[in-house]
């Protein structure tokens, strides 16, 4: 079976999304989700119903946590977008926008082509994560070697 790497990563932001404090995320959201549209490996993001992002979709039934959730081709399509892109310096600025998490807030897997998450579906993936460690249900970057042991695109 072929396969694609689906990608969650959530954040419970540090004040509403429409204050000052939140006002240069926002202003960012789309250029950095076009950047994302535009590189190597991509396939698929989350939106909401009425924007070109996914702020006004929550998980865990807190309206502050907001969700990123992306399908990309490879581990290393994703990996070249979150860490080689210009991405990278809004990923360094995560604290000015979102409060410490004190559990798991990353989580990767892999979906068979053609298959779009569901926030649900995210959400068990991060609990996974949260309640047995790194395994091949749901891993983070953090893991790479577990990568190469579980199924791979092709």
């Amino acid at each position: 079976m072929q396969t694609h790497l689906a990608q969650v990563n959530i954040g419970k932001i540090v004040a509403s999304i429409d204050s000052p404090v939140m006002a240069d995320f926002v202003a960012n959201l789309d250029p950095i989700n076009a950047l994302a549209e535009q590189s190597d490996g991509f396939i698929w993001r989350l939106k909401d119903d009425g924007t070109n992002n996914a702020t006004s979709i929550t998980m865990y039934g807190d309206p502050a946590i907001i969700v990123n959730m992306s399908v990309w081709k490879d581990f290393d399509s994703l990996f070249q977008y979150v860490y080689k892109s210009k991405h990278v310096d809004f990923f360094k600025r995560r604290s000015e926008w979102f409060q410490k998490m004190p559990e798991m807030y990353v989580a990767l897997w892999y979906v068979p082509v053609g298959h779009t998450p569901t926030v649900a579906e995210a959400q068990a993936r991060i609990d996974h994560l949260r309640k047995h460690g790194e395994t091949d249900y749901a891993f983070t970057f953090k893991r790479k070697h577990l990568v190469k042991n579980i199924q791979q695109p092709g």
